[in-house]
């Protein structure tokens, strides 16, 4: 039987100068060197553009995994169906997080050494002050954790409790751990360390820490061992202190830097124990647009929300629809009589965290700028209908 010829020749194509050997001639390679990776280098090489559009085709797949799998752990609480720019951003927002994460506990002081009028702590004395803070109120706590490590230093007894956490889970634990994602931002932003006062000056000058001259702030804390109460972190105000912690191991004159906190659990207002009618009332701060500025911290127990949730949003998506265009009318004539005395206008329907409307009698004024004579913002006190 006479061979067939080349077995290797493509089915249909002769071989000849059309065929792989006019191939191999063309780039240089006989055709013993058919399976040389050599040859297969060139053959990409004559053609980039083929391998160039596969890359970029898995690339292109690659991201679009990426992105969908960002969109799963995008905040449950934005209403609308993220966009790919939306999960980008807020990966980018998460990614910043966590260098802040990462950086602050880093700060030292700007002085170096502690100053000679810093009184050090030990544990023991941490343990003192915790249990004179806590022992009137059992929804209150006392944290300390260190700036250097950002480890609990300190824990007071009875927040295993009001946690619903094992005590040695707590003691091993950085606090910002314990915090609802969306709440570590504010939470770096109010124990940034330059501006604490030191615990030992205020507590010459101040026998009550309700009148701390540092400003409160608001986060959620994660409690619980089971996922489902995790899902659902309890609001908690926080009053930061700078403290000097001297451990055994250290010389006498080397102390830790730590933030000492004054963590209380924020309870509804409409239940026991309740907020009395006549002291439900609150302030709110906004633009001439009817975006928030400012949110009094009596408001937190009483609507659900904390400052940082309402903050930057505008006051009509929590009014009840039929309610927006009467909020309207009222900044409208606030603008219209800027400077005046405040004024009452008709009651508004206000959606609490939980979904149900409450009634606020509300009074309006404004602040206008003396040197652009415009105003600059709104004032609302409300009062809550009973």
């Amino acid at each position: 039987m006479e061979p067939c010829g080349d077995l290797e020749t493509p089915l249909g194509e002769p071989p000849g100068p059309g065929g792989r050997v006019a191939e191999d001639e063309a780039l240089g390679e006989d055709s013993g060197e058919w399976w040389s990776p050599e040859f297969h280098l060139q053959r990409k090489l004559a053609d980039p553009s083929h391998s160039e559009q596969q890359d970029r085709s898995r690339v292109l797949e690659e991201l679009t995994m990426i992105v969908q799998e960002m969109k799963k752990y995008f905040p449950s609480e934005r209403r609308n169906k993220p966009s790919t720019l939306d999960a980008l951003n807020y990966a980018l927002h998460c990614v910043h997080s966590v260098q802040a994460n990462s950086e602050f506990f880093q700060i030292l002081s700007q002085n170096g050494a502690p100053q000679a009028d810093v009184t050090m702590y030990s544990l023991e004395e941490l343990a003192t002050i915790a249990s004179e803070h806590t022992s009137k109120n059992t929804d209150t706590f006392v944290a300390v954790f260190s700036f250097l490590s950002g480890r609990l230093v300190h824990i007071s007894e009875q927040a295993a409790l009001i946690l619903n956490r094992k005590k040695d889970v707590l003691a091993s634990s950085h606090f910002v751990d314990l915090l609802a994602p969306q709440d570590v931002r504010v939470f770096y932003a109010y124990t940034a360390r330059a501006q604490l006062p030191f615990w030992n000056n205020w507590t010459q000058r101040a026998p009550r820490y309700e009148c701390a001259p540092v400003k409160p702030f608001f986060c959620r804390i994660r409690g619980g061992e089971d996922r489902e109460q995790e899902k659902r972190p309890s609001p908690f105000r926080i009053i930061p202190y700078l403290i000097h912690v001297h451990h055994p191991a250290q010389p006498e004159s080397e102390s830790e830097p730590c933030c000492l906190t004054v963590v209380e659990k924020i309870h509804s207002g409409y239940e026991a124990p309740r907020i009395p009618v006549n002291k439900r009332i609150f302030t709110t701060t906004h633009t001439p647009g009817c975006v928030f500025l400012e949110v009094d911290e009596k408001a937190v127990p009483l609507l659900g929300y904390l400052p940082q949730d309402l903050i930057g949003t505008s006051i009509l998506t929590y009014l009840h629809p039929e309610d927006r265009s009467l909020m309207v009318a009222i900044h409208q004539k606030v603008l219209k009589y800027a400077g005046h005395p405040p004024f009452e206008h008709s009651p508004i329907r206000f959606c609490t965290q939980n979904g149900d409307y409450i009634i606020l009698d509300s009074s309006w004024s404004s602040f206008v700028n003396p040197w652009t004579r415009k105003v600059s913002f709104i004032i609302g006190r409300h009062k809550v209908r009973t």
